[in-house]
């Protein structure tokens, strides 16, 4: 009879609780150490593809909003148009990384029909389910999350896994303009609305490193030490 493969010697399986609570620089060194490799580049979070190509690890350095997706697809855990997270947790200084299915894009008319759909949101849609649960997410946000920017529906958050059965993803967001206005023309503002400890790596986000000229860059990272 054949052994079982030793899954511990495949370079790809690591054990995700051990990203937990570290520095997000040190989360991506391990994940690409274990092999998997950068696949997409967003606002708030680097996205990494393991070596078989089943899942994504999404890694943020500074991350305000994304556990709210996280609790929808807890709270609708197998609804046929959410991902399956396999792994969630914080990381050190305000971070997150999530890890699940690999998603790939959609046609734009396969994407719009989706939009459609919510928009509709039939009764015997089980889209409907999503938006009403997304919904009671968002007012509960509104109210606790600071710089909270709503829900977000648009053709670009619909994916789809390897089955080819759509996904939607990122429903919900951060008002980053407003947050690092804020930052610069008002850092004790910025500090009361978020803890230190949740705002440590507040200029390593993607968006802030790939769009900002080093005048920008410098004059965020001073605010933010300001407020340290």
């Amino acid at each position: 009879m054949p052994l079982a493969p030793d899954l511990s010697r495949l370079p790809h399986v690591i054990p995700f609780d051990a990203l937990r609570d570290l520095p997000h620089r040190e989360a991506a060194r391990r994940l690409l150490a274990a092999g998997w490799n950068v696949c997409g580049l967003g606002d708030w979070a680097t996205v990494w593809r393991s070596p078989d190509g089943a899942l994504v690890a999404r890694v943020s350095p500074f991350e305000p909003a994304y556990g709210v997706f996280v609790e929808l697809c807890r709270a609708l855990q197998g609804h046929p148009l959410l991902p399956r997270i396999e792994f969630d947790a914080p990381l050190a200084g305000g971070g997150r990384v999530t890890v699940l299915e690999f998603l790939m894009p959609v046609e734009p008319a396969e994407a719009a029909a989706v939009v459609a759909r919510w928009d509709a949101a039939a009764p015997d849609d089980p889209i409907s389910v999503v938006r009403r649960q997304a919904e009671r997410l968002d007012a509960e946000a509104a109210r606790t999350v600071p710089f909270w920017g709503g829900l977000d529906h648009n053709p670009g958050n619909v994916l789809r896994n390897a089955a080819g059965e759509p996904k939607l993803v990122d429903l919900f967001y951060a008002a980053g303009l407003e947050i690092y206005r804020v930052l610069r023309e008002d850092p004790a503002q910025l500090a009361e609305a978020i803890a230190a400890d949740r705002r440590r790596y507040i200029c390593d986000i993607a968006a802030v490193v790939r769009r900002s000229d080093p005048d920008e860059l410098a004059a965020l990272r001073a605010a933010a030490a300001v407020v340290s």
